[in-house]
């Protein structure tokens, strides 16, 4: 489906086998009208090129809509948008920073309640439940603890009050391991920055849904906010899609092999990646994942200290936040990702001086470990 879905050379006069790129802002039409029924008209509404890439990730989702935005806040952003002041939104505690920020203080400026619990304990979600809430907010395996919920649980308990909408951001598994809407969500989303393009050269979002009142209103929300990608990013974006299964293999073996290799390491306290046996969450990530990706997250004995050292001493890897291209990346999120949170909040959810996100790229694991070696080697002196 990364290949073929959405890329017909029939689609286009030339019968282009790679989908064209159209940089026009407007469209000749052939009458007037403000929207003719299957045309183009004005690039912000639909271009042709965006509609490729929208078609290929709504196949990878199993979605019937997919709607592609200038970033991963946001497709946030509009999804915010079908809330309206009064409404009470459960948020999974362990998110990104940035989703963490935009609900505390933009989404709550509109009258909009937010909750924050902690979703792998479905109980939690139960007790949360008002007679407003109308948006349950997952995100799994969560950024950067990479705690797993279970969301065919989650959505069953969400859906029992009518007219809740079951959000997950799918960023860190990709399409490829991962569809919520198979498993009872609502809506798909995910920070095509990401997995999806894999390469670190685009910015973008996706809102993937089956529902039409629903696909509705995001169409309009993406036309009306203008929050839209440029054509030639939806090209990049199509382009990466065709080593998506390639890339996110590789990404899971080396990923795999990094992690088994932290856990053996006595400069290591501890090692989370849902893909080993001892992770809290690992039944409901075999049961709902078809693999891993390449994020693993540990503790190096020390503080900040060793830390910054291990930081400084890294070759292969880069000192940079995002994640999931094809380069290795490492970063700190207490001072990186995370600073929108409050030291106590960090610290209760486990985000200390001493806490590692690690992005493991498609480099050869042999390099990719060696580097993690002498790195840990000379920041941890003494301490095991």
């Amino acid at each position: 489906m990364a290949i073929h879905e959405g890329q017909s050379p029939e689609q286009w006069k030339c019968g282009s086998v790679v989908p064209i790129i159209s940089l026009s802002s407007t469209y000749q039409l052939d009458h007037a009208s403000t929207a003719p029924e299957g045309k183009y008209f004005y690039s912000r509404i639909g271009n042709p090129t965006r509609t490729v890439a929208e078609r290929c990730v709504a196949a990878l989702e199993n979605a019937k809509y997919c709607y592609l935005f200038g970033s991963g806040s946001a497709a946030m952003v509009a999804m915010c948008h079908v809330l309206k002041s009064g409404d009470h939104i459960i948020c999974m505690d362990d998110v990104y920073g940035g989703w963490h920020l935009l609900f505390l203080n933009i989404i709550t400026e509109s009258n909009v309640e937010a909750t924050f619990v902690d979703a792998t304990d479905i109980n939690n979600i139960k007790s949360a439940i008002k007679p407003n809430t109308k948006m349950l907010w997952l995100e799994t395996p969560t950024n950067p603890t990479l705690k797993v919920v279970d969301i065919e649980a989650a959505s069953a308990v969400a859906h029992q009050q009518p007219g809740v909408i079951v959000v997950v951001d799918n960023t860190f598994m990709s399409s490829y391991f991962q569809r919520p809407l198979e498993l009872g969500a609502d809506v798909s989303l995910q920070s095509l920055t990401k997995y999806m393009n894999g390469h670190t050269d685009v910015v973008m979002g996706s809102v993937s849904v089956n529902d039409d009142e629903l696909g509705k209103k995001l169409k309009f929300l993406q036309a009306s906010l203008g929050v839209i990608p440029s054509p030639f990013d939806c090209y990049l974006l199509n382009r990466g899609l065709k080593t998506l299964a390639l890339r996110m293999r590789q990404h899971m073996k080396n990923g795999l092999q990094v992690a088994r290799y932290l856990q053996g390491n006595p400069r290591v306290e501890k090692v989370i990646h849902p893909g080993l046996p001892d992770h809290p969450n690992y039944d409901v990530s075999m049961k709902q994942c078809r693999g891993f990706s390449g994020m693993v997250s540990f503790y190096i004995r020390g503080g900040m200290s060793e830390t910054q050292k291990f930081f400084s001493y890294l070759k292969l890897f880069k000192l940079a936040v995002s994640l999931g291209g094809y380069e290795s990346l490492a970063e700190l999120p207490a001072t990186m990702t995370h600073t929108a949170l409050t030291e106590e909040e960090r610290l209760r959810l486990g985000m200390t001086d001493n806490f590692i996100r690690l992005s493991i790229g498609l480099e050869d694991v042999e390099d990719l470990i060696e580097d993690l070696s002498q790195a840990l080697e000379k920041a941890v002196v003494g301490k095991c």
